[in-house]
């Protein structure tokens, strides 16, 4: 058997990163829920891995590495493309924080954070995900007197913040994934582009 057609197995810390990154999306609530309640059809488990391995590969294939705000916007991304999922909950950018600095420590061997989520999506494990409600528009509750259902108000303390938005029943404009020469479908960013 000729060597040069073995595999080469990856990079210690690759391995750890991509741990990191499986953990991290196991414990993120908003792609919890999406994936119990099937958002992302009967494949939604899968979804997730794959979006795991878009993260994994953008870290190991992009220059520079990217920032937290490209990381954001692939997963913003996938959820609405994936999952049809509105992403306006802000859950996005604590966990493309947490993907950009689990990549630098894995980068210098370091476990403890990867560590610390694998063992919180292991508790999690089997527990069932909950997302808070979000009241429709048009609900009476959020009419004014005067029956305008625009409020410009400013939130008060007690008010609470939206968690998740229900997937949209409308039919949006999807474009149709671009596919490499590998066969792999591309992520793209809205809007801001990669520094």
């Amino acid at each position: 058997m000729d060597s040069s057609t073995l595999p080469v197995a990856p990079a210690p810390s690759s391995v750890l990163f991509a741990r990191g990154v499986i953990a991290r999306l196991d414990v993120w609530d908003t792609l919890r829920v999406a994936v119990q309640e099937g958002w992302g059809g009967s494949g939604a488990t899968e979804k997730r891995m794959w979006l795991a391995s878009v993260i994994v590969d953008a870290f190991e294939e992009t220059v520079p590495t990217p920032d937290d705000q490209y990381v954001e916007e692939i997963l913003v991304q996938v959820l609405a493309d994936e999952f049809d999922t509105d992403l306006q909950d802000g859950s996005a950018e604590p966990v493309a924080v947490d993907l950009v600095r689990l990549w630098d420590e894995t980068r210098v061997g370091r476990d403890d954070l990867v560590l610390r989520f694998e063992a919180r999506a292991d508790r999690m494990r089997g527990k069932r995900a909950v997302a808070q409600e979000v009241p429709s528009k048009d609900a009476e509750e959020w009419e004014g007197e005067d029956g305008d259902d625009d409020d410009d108000s400013p939130m008060d303390e007690d008010d609470e913040v939206p968690q998740l938005m229900e997937p949209s029943s409308e039919p949006r404009g999807r474009q149709e994934p671009e596919i490499d020469e590998d066969g792999f479908t591309m992520v793209k960013g809205k809007g801001k582009a990669h520094r």
